[in-house]
């Protein structure tokens, strides 16, 4: 989960504020250079009264991570995001991945 602004009046449900998240992700194991990360919307809950506008991206994708970065805007009002991502690139090891 990345947010669930709708139980403590957070900013992406009452519109205040800056409309950006960002989550840092570490990975379980170091890729051998910056691996390719896909990022996306697992799970939206928003008001159905406004626009639904949202922005989804990896960025800073180092071989050891990467943050998720989330942004809305205007009076677009979001309840709670979940996120999943997928990271595909080398090992340091070719022993060492392990898929889950």
């Amino acid at each position: 989960m990345l947010f669930s602004d709708f139980e403590d009046g957070g900013q992406m449900w009452t519109g205040d504020g800056p409309r950006e998240l960002r989550k840092a992700v570490k990975f379980s194991e170091t890729y051998s250079d910056r691996p390719t990360v896909q990022v996306s919307v697992s799970l939206w809950d928003m008001d159905q009264k406004t626009n639904q506008r949202g922005d989804i991206r990896a960025e800073e994708i180092t071989a050891a991570g990467f943050t998720i970065v989330f942004t809305t805007w205007s009076d677009t009002r979001i309840a709670r995001i979940r996120a999943s991502w997928i990271a595909i690139g080398g090992m340091t090891d070719d022993e060492a991945w392990d898929v889950e």
